[in-house]
């Protein structure tokens, strides 16, 4: 059932003008029993001017009169055609401005954590757009370098039964598409608990990223038998190191002269 506007000036304005019980007036203002009597009493609303529903075009007076007469007739708000047709506005949802730095990181978590979930499930989730989660499934964000992986539902984007909700629809449209998710994959997902305890992931610098598979020792693939021949080859013989070399016969003379 539709509530009136300003429903608490309407409560004040009714209790004022009318002689209609307490329980017809919050039925129709959407109040509880005792916050009507409250205002009869001046206990609360105090200082709020009275809204008039009927000069508002929001109640007729033989609907007033009626209720009087029968205090079990519930008021009835008047149908207003201007509303007729309105819904409300779908898009992706609202993020405060004290969050949305946060997003990008929610985003990495659902593309690693869950890769099932469709690109406008998470922008429902998050409150993001598709180009956004497009360049971070790409690596190509301006900042992915900087961007850890943070759980939405610990960061307060989002709630845990909606994610849990976005997953099984995602599972049960890859079930009927035949491409559900094997037990291998099912397997490499963690918990919550442990994404957020986990460590995080080492990060190569750009300056010497593609070099991770660089040897300063050449070619690999060498034998082990080529590795034994060349520490044999480097053997010095452990006679020759005790070998003299031959004194001459003028080293001899030269002796003797001195001893002379």
């Amino acid at each position: 059932m539709n509530k009136p506007l300003m429903a608490k000036a309407t409560a004040v304005w009714l209790v004022d003008n009318t002689t209609l019980t307490f329980s017809q007036i919050a039925e129709f203002c959407g109040l509880h029993e005792l916050e009507v009597q409250g205002i009869a009493d001046g206990d609360v609303a105090a200082g709020v001017k009275g809204f008039d529903p009927i000069a508002n075009n929001q109640l007729d007076q033989s609907e007033i009169d009626k209720a009087e007469k029968d205090p079990k007739h519930r008021l009835k708000l008047k149908h207003n055609p201007a509303a007729t047709g309105e819904e409300k506005r779908r898009g992706p949802r609202y993020t405060p401005l004290s969050k949305r730095q946060d997003r990008p990181a929610a985003i990495l978590w659902l593309v690693k954590f869950h890769p099932e979930l469709s690109d406008s499930q998470i922008s429902k989730l998050v409150g993001t757009t598709k180009p956004t989660i497009q360049t971070i499934r790409e690596r190509t964000h301006w900042n992915i370098q900087n961007i850890q992986p943070i759980d939405p539902v610990a960061l307060g984007l989002c709630k845990q039964s909606e994610l849990d909700q976005a997953v099984q629809k995602a599972n049960a449209r890859r079930a009927a598409e035949g491409t559900a998710m094997s037990d291998d994959e099912r397997r490499k997902l963690v918990s919550t608990e442990t994404s957020l305890t986990s460590d995080p992931e080492p990060r190569i610098p750009t300056a010497i990223s593609g070099l991770e598979t660089f040897t300063l020792g050449g070619s690999s693939s060498r034998s082990d038998d080529d590795e034994e021949e060349d520490r044999h080859g480097k053997l010095v013989d452990a006679d020759s190191l005790f070998n003299l070399p031959d004194s001459n016969d003028d080293d001899e003379d030269d002796d003797e002269d001195d001893r002379r």
